[in-house]
């Protein structure tokens, strides 16, 4: 498979130059008007971040895509699909007040807001997966399937499930619709160490199904309950959770990569993600940590795996924070500084790498890239 081309600015403009102009113009090297658009509907996938969180993408970003495409003829809707845990947007209702209180609506972004699985998250259509090795169909929201052209706009960050969050998560996890959700999640059931916990409670707090109780001071998992998140995973400071299946991590990468392939798969498709505000976790968490590397850029590409991969190396190069979650694992273990793996370093039972391989493997893309810079 040849090389990918993915273009990369950073955010420094002159004096009197908007970021907003800087990014379409970035956009537009990168091909985005070679896509034919008049009169067609384009489904801009993005995620309008939980209620308390605010690290995701600003709406100002959104409009000037969603203003690329009108200009292209194109009929845009900004749209994600319904969460699989208690929140926010665990319904459609919910879901566009949360993304109006987080300043996502009509007039701010100049165009329409369309929950992609519909009210309760069963709005879905099965798409068989080209190349499929785990998922044979996926449960994608049917508004985003009903689109003529798809554009993925992600808050490229860390997670801690699948180590970092970029296109293939904002595309595979975030167009499945809560059937989907819990397919990709279904060997994600959690186990407890009780030798390790220390019945701090902190599991709980971040559990998004409440599936945690607590014996004799010791935290308890019902499984009948448990959704697989690994919200748990993450809030542990002990490391007293663990997945139950050894290779739940590796098995949620690529049937995130499958289902990111049903979306993208025969129908043109554009990506891009902004390296900026690098939570170490999920937007769809009620808070955020602080940044835990510096705001490096933006990067697009036709290439879903491609863009990843090109993110990922970026990100790999810049110094980390201090006092954020990476800067203190690093302070406290200066013999991972020779590892130069962020993500694994942030979230070490994440296994990001599995992610990439499978998108290439099944031909979603190439992780060969070439990086064309623009100032």
């Amino acid at each position: 498979m040849s090389k990918s081309k993915v273009y990369f600015t950073d955010f420094r403009v002159p004096v009197g130059t908007s970021i907003l102009t800087k990014l379409q113009k970035l956009l537009l090297k990168a091909g985005i008007q070679d896509i034919n658009m008049e009169k067609k509907f384009v489904a801009i996938k993005m995620h309008f971040g939980e209620m308390g969180n605010l690290a995701f993408i600003r709406p100002n970003y959104a409009k000037a895509v969603a203003d690329l495409v009108k200009k292209q003829g194109g009929i845009p809707f900004l749209t994600d699909c319904n969460t699989l845990y208690p929140g926010s947007r665990k319904h459609a209702l919910e879901h566009m007040d949360c993304a109006n209180m987080n300043g996502f609506n009509t007039i701010t972004t100049g165009c329409q807001i369309i929950i992609g699985d519909g009210l309760k998250g069963t709005d879905d259509i099965e798409v068989p997966v080209k190349n499929g090795e785990y998922c044979q169909t996926a449960k994608i929201g049917r508004a985003i399937m009903d689109a003529d052209i798809f554009i993925s706009l992600a808050h490229f960050k860390g997670h801690e499930m699948t180590g970092f969050g970029g296109a293939i998560k904002n595309i595979g996890m975030g167009c499945g619709s809560r059937a989907g959700k819990m397919e990709q999640h279904s060997s994600g059931k959690v186990a407890v160490n009780p030798e390790k916990c220390r019945g701090c409670q902190i599991c709980s707090k971040h559990c998004g199904s409440d599936a945690i109780s607590y014996v004799n001071k010791k935290a308890v998992v019902n499984k009948d309950i448990c959704k697989g998140c690994g919200r748990c995973i993450g809030a542990c400071p002990f490391d007293a959770i663990h997945n139950d299946q050894w290779d739940a991590g590796d098995l949620l990468d690529k049937k995130m990569a499958e289902y990111a392939q049903a979306v993208v798969q025969n129908r043109p498709s554009f990506h891009i993600n902004m390296i900026m505000d690098v939570s170490p976790n999920c937007d769809c968490h009620g808070e955020n940590d602080a940044p835990i590397l510096p705001n490096l850029g933006i990067a697009a590409s036709f290439d879903p795996v491609a863009l990843d991969q090109a993110c990922v190396d970026i990100c790999q190069k810049a110094e980390p924070i201090r006092n954020s979650q990476l800067g203190d694992q690093l302070a406290e273990h200066p013999e991972l500084h020779d590892h130069h793996d962020h993500w694994k370093t942030n979230n070490p039972n994440a296994h990001w790498k599995e992610t990439l391989e499978h998108g290439e493997k099944i031909g979603m893309g190439s992780r060969e890239y070439e990086l064309i810079v623009m100032k």
